[in-house]
């Protein structure tokens, strides 16, 4: 019986239900519906309405653009950071979604840089959350579902409308 060498293993392991395209789009589709929450939120609430002892929105939004950037930066790079929330944002709706456009952009450039043969290599996110390559990124999608279901709540406890979850 022959036996597998290497690069039949990973691609034994690999074998795909999504592929690597199609889970950034899966993931950016996700982002781009959670940027339009954080457009349509009442500017006058985004930094301070909590109900239930959550977060208010804003330090959801904080939390997101701390983990997705720079967790693929430091897939990427193999140096380890430390997990930072308070980005200075001068309670401006605006500079959050400018700086979420940009953690658009490193999403993108980072994960088109990690090969799919290292997906199921274990890491240490933020010096702390060890597991896979894969299993950090589906976490990192979601604890961003989880914060919209937050914001959600915030939405229908204002009377709001939100944008709908299944438009991606």
């Amino acid at each position: 019986m022959e036996t597998l060498n290497e690069a039949q293993k990973v691609d034994t392991q690999i074998q795909q239900v999504i592929s690597h395209a199609e889970l950034l789009e899966h993931w950016q589709g996700h982002r781009a519906l959670t940027r339009r929450l954080i457009e349509a939120y009442p500017e006058e609430h985004f930094f301070t309405y909590s109900i239930g002892g959550m977060r208010p929105f804003s330090d959801l939004v904080m939390e997101l653009l701390a983990i997705g950037g720079p967790g693929l930066q430091e897939i990427v790079s193999g140096n380890t950071t430390k997990l930072e929330e308070h980005l200075e944002h001068g309670n401006s709706k605006a500079k959050i979604l400018k700086m979420w456009d940009e953690q658009t952009e490193v999403i993108n450039t980072n994960y088109n840089l990690i090969p799919v043969s290292r997906f199921h290599n274990t890491i240490k996110t933020f010096g702390e959350y060890e597991g896979t390559i894969i299993s950090s990124i589906l976490y990192f999608i979601d604890n961003e579902i989880h914060h919209r279901g937050q914001a959600y709540v915030y939405f229908r406890s204002l009377g709001i409308e939100a944008p709908y979850f299944w438009e991606r």
